[in-house]
């Protein structure tokens, strides 16, 4: 397959693409977004990138309104390299272009989703290691979900929710997955995929720019040590989809967003092995969601796998040992 934002790819390269060191930014192209979809209507406003839908019977038709700001973020300059094979140092150099890009965006817009969808099972054409950034003018339905939530906790109870969340899991500690002096990973009580886990800062803090240097540090080092538990589960590049929710932003970031605290969902779709996956048909689709094994079952599988990925020879893992 074809990687055009490769450093070594010389055909079908991205226009719009610099060589990638460090992890680089590309805004999409709106021309070709419009190229492509003007003439069909393609109705993207619930994803962020600013066509709207208005319906009116007999009939739907579709407005077309200024695109929102849409940008995919490379995370190395190869192909064959994902996030738990990268080095702790040049995963902190990711979190922190999130934090950055959540910072530019957020200044005028009151929304700005990070996500991640790895591998083709979830949908992921393009082989190189990225995320992508969204921002919208509105709060999409899942972030007013958690708004409210969250709001409702912090005024009934005096605290943000998921700070009480953690402090719980903690006690308990039969849903953690890792530990360390600034996060906690853990298999949420909720959790409807397989191996869902939820990331959490130990301290109060509402969004990623807002992570001291220590904690980014901390966070590349458990975010290599989840991914890789995740590639060692069934010795496969683990899919998933992945994003961080942190406060609103834009016009509102001065208001008290103090019941929100900054958090990411893993949702990966593997079940049994790297080819049986878990589908959300039938009753889950129509009723309920189910879950094939318990939060505790998964969180103990992966509590327990290594932290040393499979991939790497007996050298490579000393040293990752030591290190």
């Amino acid at each position: 397959m074809t990687a055009p934002l490769c450093l070594t790819t010389t055909s079908q390269r991205c226009s719009l693409m610099p060589p990638i060191q460090d992890p680089v930014i590309i805004p999409f192209s709106k021309q070709r977004l419009l190229e492509e979809f003007g003439n069909y209507g393609f109705p993207l406003l619930n994803l962020g990138l600013g066509l709207s839908a208005t319906i009116a019977k007999p009939h739907i038709s579709l407005i077309s309104s200024p695109m929102l700001p849409s940008k995919v973020m490379c995370f190395h300059p190869w192909s064959d390299v994902t996030l738990p094979l990268m080095s702790v140092p040049e995963i902190r150099t990711v979190i922190d272009a999130w934090a950055s890009v959540t910072e530019e965006l957020g200044a005028g817009y009151p929304w700005v989703q990070i996500f991640e969808n790895k591998g083709a099972m979830m949908g992921c054409s393009n082989p190189h290691p990225h995320c992508q950034v969204w921002a919208s003018s509105f709060l999409p339905d899942i972030a007013q979900r958690e708004e409210r939530t969250q709001r409702a906790y912090q005024s009934q109870h005096g605290e943000p929710l998921l700070m009480e969340y953690g402090h719980q899991e903690l006690l308990r500690k039969e849903r953690l997955v890792l530990t360390s002096e600034h996060w906690l990973v853990l298999v949420p009580f909720w959790a409807v995929w397989p191996f869902q886990t939820l990331v959490l800062p130990r301290r109060h803090v509402r969004r990623l720019p807002e992570l001291t240097p220590a904690e980014r540090d901390d966070l590349a080092s458990i975010m290599k040590k989840l991914l890789t538990k995740y590639d060692n589960l069934f010795e496969t590049s683990f899919p998933y989809s992945m994003g961080w929710h942190g406060a609103p932003m834009g016009s509102e970031a001065g208001a008290n967003w103090d019941h929100w605290q900054l958090h990411a969902h893993y949702y990966p779709p593997l079940l049994r092995s790297a080819t049986i996956r878990k589908f959300m048909v039938g009753y889950e689709m129509l009723a309920q969601a189910q879950r094939d094994l318990t939060p505790e079952q998964a969180a103990e599988r992966l509590r327990t796998l290594p932290e040393v990925h499979y991939r790497l020879g007996q050298k490579d893992r000393e040293t990752a040992t030591i290190a």
